[in-house]
């Protein structure tokens, strides 16, 4: 196993005083109130907005209500409509929100030349499963029957997410196929939770890891799952009866990660069913290593990997003749 940057290593014990593990729900209800700002210390924790990106924020439906979104679009020539990238962000179901999504979703718009829509969903423990999942089916659904309102192309469409939201793309994916729709065509899953009974070698493995330790996870979970079965498939997709028929995937797993084998079981099941799917282990690196791309070195090569597959994905369809 290779060894952790020392930056990476400085980083998880400045963020180990931040862990969830051992907070109330009033303490974790009252920070999720907290919006990140961008300003020059966030931004060198977080990374910046990508040059020539829109931001624009609206609301998309939820499952009981309208939720927030953050739409990106990149200043490309041309009147062609853009692919559409639906993204959730990562929190362990718990934190995050689309300020703490900005590098990765302008990024990815300006790399592919592509829409992103970004969703802020319920999050718990005020709201536990399965409202962050059907919140962010519902606005995926709503957000392709809106493509044209921002210039995309709803057939040209892909989810994507980091951790939680990794989960989150990968449950809408099997959603949309249960449910007749949305068709996505891509689905780009950067070190996600598909197992929530916590059946992962790698969970003993990297169980101190920097950034995120085993307790940390069965804290989110917890605070996610509340009483409901961790081996329900839209709660956990890797125990989902069928993958067939799941859209091309990528998954990028972190080295030092605890579920970092989650990802490549996962991987390992849509192979089976004869889904498409590239794996990446990111060596060296821990979870969450590209919400700290100005820290985390592999970070660039990732995103230059994830932008890659979007555009090969999402590419046109070539006419015959």
């Amino acid at each position: 196993m290779a060894k952790l940057d020392l930056r990476v290593r400085v980083l998880g014990r400045l963020l180990r005083r931040a862990s969830i593990v051992g907070q109330s729900t009033e303490q974790i209800l009252r920070n999720q109130k907290a919006r990140v700002s961008h300003n020059p210390v966030t931004d060198l924790l977080l990374g910046a907005v990508a040059p020539g990106v829109v931001l624009t924020d609206g609301h998309a439906a939820g499952e009981t209500g309208p939720v927030r979104i953050r739409v990106y679009r990149p200043a490309v020539p041309g009147g062609q409509p853009l692919p559409l990238i639906v993204n959730f962000h990562g929190g362990g179901w718990v934190v995050g929100s689309l300020e703490t999504a900005d590098w990765l979703c302008s990024n990815v718009a300006a790399a592919v030349h592509a829409v992103v829509v970004s969703v802020d969903y319920r999050l718990a423990p005020g709201h536990r499963w399965p409202a962050a999942a059907e919140d962010c089916y519902a606005a995926l659904v709503d957000a392709a029957a809106r493509a044209a309102e921002w210039g995309a192309d709803p057939a040209r469409l892909a989810v994507i997410g980091d951790s939680a939201g990794g989960n989150l793309a990968a449950v809408t994916t099997l959603m949309a196929r249960d449910r007749s729709g949305p068709a996505i065509a891509f689905q780009g899953l950067i070190y996600p939770a598909t197992d929530l009974t916590g059946s992962s070698p790698s969970l003993t493995e990297n169980a101190d890891a920097p950034i995120l330790t085993h307790a940390d996870t069965i804290a989110y979970r917890d605070h996610y799952l509340g009483d409901a079965d961790a081996r329900e498939p839209y709660a956990s997709p890797l125990f989902a009866p069928d993958h067939t028929g799941l859209p091309r995937a990528l998954v990028q797993v972190a080295e030092h990660d605890p579920i970092r084998d989650d990802g490549l079981r996962y991987a390992a099941a849509l192979q089976a069913a004869g889904v498409a799917v590239r794996t990446t282990t990111y060596v060296g690196m821990p979870h969450g290593f590209l919400a700290f791309p100005r820290l985390c070195r592999s970070a660039p090569q990732a995103l230059a990997e994830l932008a890659a597959e979007l555009r090969s994905a999402l590419a046109p369809a070539t006419l015959p003749g």
